[in-house]
C-alpha cells in the first residue's frame, strides 16, 4: 500500500510539474495561438500622427482588407506597452527602437517591433526667440524626462552646437554628460507630453514630433532647430507582444501601415513635419 501511495504521488507530481511547464511555455511561445483572429484588432496610439494615421487605415482601407481594426488613445508613453504586455490591447503604435529596448529592459516587458511607419522629428520651440543663437546665457531648455528622450533632446542640441557632450554618451544621457555648456543652459526635465505645455514658463523647450503637432505647432515651419532625418534611429514603428507577430490581423495592418495610399496621406497631412519611413 505504502509503495503504490508513494508511487501514485509521483506520477501526480510529474503531472503537474508537466502541466506548469506546459503552461509557462505557451504563455510566451504560443501568444499567436492564443488570439482570437475573428475579434477587432485593438491598437492603442498617441493621438497625433498615430491614431491620426490608423484611422485613415480603419476609415478608407481596412475593410477591403477584411481588417477590423479598433483604435485606442492614449495620452503617455507608458499604458500602450503595459497594456499590450497584458493584453489589455492587441498591439500598439506610437515608440522607436531606443525607447522600446529602454523600456524593456526597465520594466521586464517583451514588446517587439512589426513594421516601421515613419518619424517626427524632434525639434527645440519658443514662444520667446526667435532662433536658437538667441537663447541668453542662463535660459531654461524644457527637455522630456525619460530617459530615451532626454538622451535626445540633448544630442539635438549638441547637433547645434548649444551644447557639448562627453564622448561616449549613449541613449541614456542626462545633462551630467554635458562637457561644455557655453550659454550656461539650465534644463527643466518634465514629461514628455508636457513640454508643448512648458513654453510660456521656460526659454524654450525640446517637443516630440507629435506632441509638437498636438499643440498646434508645424516643426517644419516653427522649429528653431529640427531634427535630421537622414539614417535615424527614431522612426516609430507598430508594436506587439513577442510571439505575436505573426497574428494574421497584425499583418494585415503592417502591410496597410506601408501602403502608398498611407504614404500620401502622410506627406499630404504633415507637409514634412511627419515623415514615411517607408
Amino acid at each position: 500500500m505504502r509503495n503504490t501511495a508513494k508511487i501514485t504521488a509521483a506520477v501526480l507530481a510529474a503531472g503537474a510539474l508537466t502541466l506548469g511547464l506546459t503552461a509557462c511555455g505557451s504563455d510566451k511561445d504560443n501568444s499567436t495561438s492564443a488570439a482570437d483572429t475573428g475579434k477587432p484588432l485593438i491598437v492603442a496610439a498617441s493621438p497625433t500622427p498615430h491614431a491620426e494615421i490608423l484611422n485613415y487605415v480603419k476609415d478608407n482601407l481596412a475593410k477591403k482588407a477584411g481588417l477590423d481594426l479598433e483604435v485606442k488613445e492614449f495620452q503617455d508613453y507608458i499604458v500602450p506597452n503595459t497594456a499590450t504586455e497584458d493584453g489589455s490591447v492587441d498591439a500598439n503604435y506610437f515608440q522607436n527602437q531606443p525607447y522600446l529596448d529602454d523600456f524593456n529592459k526597465k520594466r521586464g516587458t517583451h514588446i517587439v517591433p512589426v513594421v516601421t511607419v515613419h518619424l517626427e522629428p524632434l525639434g527645440l520651440y519658443s514662444h520667446k526667440v526667435k532662433s536658437a543663437d538667441a537663447l541668453k546665457s542662463g535660459a531654461t531648455v524644457a527637455v522630456p524626462n525619460d530617459a530615451v528622450n532626454e538622451a535626445r533632446a540633448l544630442k539635438l542640441l549638441a547637433a547645434n552646437k548649444l551644447i557639448t557632450l562627453k564622448d561616449g554618451t549613449g541613449s541614456e544621457a542626462t545633462p551630467r554628460d554635458i562637457a561644455d555648456n557655453p550659454k550656461n543652459l539650465k534644463f527643466k526635465e518634465v514629461e514628455a507630453a508636457q513640454t508643448p505645455r512648458s513654453l510660456d514658463d521656460v526659454d524654450a523647450a525640446v517637443v516630440n514630433g507629435n506632441y509638437a503637432i498636438s499643440a498646434g505647432l508645424k516643426p517644419a515651419q516653427d522649429a528653431l532647430v529640427l531634427e535630421s532625418a537622414t539614417n535615424s534611429p527614431y522612426g516609430n514603428f507598430l508594436a506587439v507582444k513577442e510571439g505575436n507577430e505573426k497574428d494574421p490581423r497584425v499583418e494585415k495592418l503592417a502591410k496597410l501601415l506601408t501602403s502608398p495610399e498611407v504614404k500620401k496621406f502622410i506627406e499630404d497631412k504633415y507637409q514634412g513635419s511627419v515623415i514615411p519611413s517607408f
